[in-house]
């Protein structure tokens, strides 16, 4: 990065040199001061367009190689693999052709500048280049517009079918909330009138409802692998979207109504965790960490990957910090874990001289966070 930035300045010095050449010739008195090109001119910015080609795939380039790395590693879930192939053919093909049509503009540009005495050619009308140039883009672009929404619609058919888990995704400034339908896998009712800060009930469960009882709300989301899951998605305050990046899952959570979005995970953490890109992410990353440190910097702990859910709209000044922890396990760790939760009836539909009790990983901060909009 250090040298890119310094080759940077180094050409708008130089601009700036040549900016200053020019400045100065136009102060003599016999410089030339017409502003209609001549052929010196021509030739000069034919060279230009030539070093701007050459500029252009250097970057192209440059970029592959340096930040290629950084990219997501494979999918995780069951749709995710056709989605990057998709996405990977379209690249290809916007590469393809925006290497093809920028190699014969700027060659054009250079080829037929103008020159002393040279008239250009041009047609009026040509109906077969004008059809040839017109159906090959529509073909290819109506081929890709087909398969997108192909895939669009397998990958939002939210249904039923091979008795997917239930979970709902609960956002709010600052945080997420996960919530499990319970033993029935049914979520209660629920509605943000009904959030009670002092009974723990921080998503608005409607205690009169019998699914309601057995809910599980968590602030860790743990799935089982190859099971499909099933997401009901809320917002309490402001637009959120749920972004899952390793499952290739996104929907918006929008005040008022709830969203749906569902996929089956296929890679478990322990699993993710040994793939080579993300054993040389970890690998850079701490080396990173490391370094700070040694400085004192903080954020310096040795980091170990796990999957994110993560906010993708700009919701406010903490927005950046609005995640939570995946983990995806097989089916005997998951069933393990999930008897080990306390259910709605036994953290909140408690008699009145208990104290609320709450399900486990930053549960405090959450009821702060709650706290603090009140």
């Amino acid at each position: 990065m250090t040298t890119l930035l310094v080759l940077v300045v180094l050409v708008l010095v130089a601009i700036a040199i040549w900016q200053m050449t020019k400045m100065f010739e136009f102060a003599q008195l016999k410089a030339n001061t017409s502003e209609i090109a001549n052929d010196n001119d021509n030739k000069y910015n034919g060279y230009l367009l030539f070093a701007f080609l050459i500029f252009i795939y250097g970057i192209t380039i440059f970029s592959f190689w340096k930040y290629s790395k950084v990219l997501l590693p494979e999918a995780a879930s069951e749709h995710g693999g056709e989605y990057d192939y998709l996405m990977l053919v379209s690249f290809i093909i916007i590469f393809f052709v925006q290497t093809i049509t920028q190699a014969l503009l700027h060659y054009f540009g250079y080829k037929y500048r103008g020159e002393k005495g040279k008239k250009a050619l041009f047609y009026a009308d040509n109906d077969r280049l004008e059809f040839i140039w017109t159906i090959i883009p529509v073909i290819v672009l109506a081929g890709l517009i087909l398969w997108g929404l192909y895939t669009w619609t397998n990958i939002m058919d939210v249904n039923d079918e091979d008795d997917p888990l239930i979970v709902e995704l609960y956002a709010q400034q600052f945080n997420w909330t996960a919530r499990y339908g319970g033993e029935d896998n049914v979520l209660g009712a629920a509605n943000v009138r009904m959030i009670d800060i002092d009974k723990a009930n921080v998503l608005g469960l409607d205690e009169s409802d019998s699914y309601a009882s057995d809910d599980i709300i968590v602030k860790e989301l743990h799935l089982p692998v190859g099971r499909k899951v099933n997401f009901k998605m809320r917002s309490q305050d402001v637009l959120h979207s749920a972004y899952m990046p390793h499952f290739r899952a996104q929907m918006n959570c929008v005040p008022g109504m709830t969203t749906e979005f569902s996929f089956t995970p296929i890679t478990t953490t322990a699993q993710m965790r040994q793939n080579p890109d993300v054993v040389e992410k970890v690998k850079r990353t701490n080396a990173l960490r490391a370094e700070w440190a040694a400085e004192g910097r903080p954020n310096s702990d040795p980091w170990e990957f796990d999957y994110v859910l993560i906010c993708n709209k700009i919701c406010g000044k903490s927005h950046y910090n609005m995640q939570m922890k995946i983990i995806v396990e097989t089916e005997e760790e998951y069933n393990e874990w999930i008897k080990s939760q306390k259910t709605f009836a036994e953290t909140v539909m408690v008699a009145d001289v208990q104290e609320p009790d709450f399900n486990p990983v930053g549960a405090e901060t959450a009821e702060l966070s709650y706290k603090a909009q009140d």
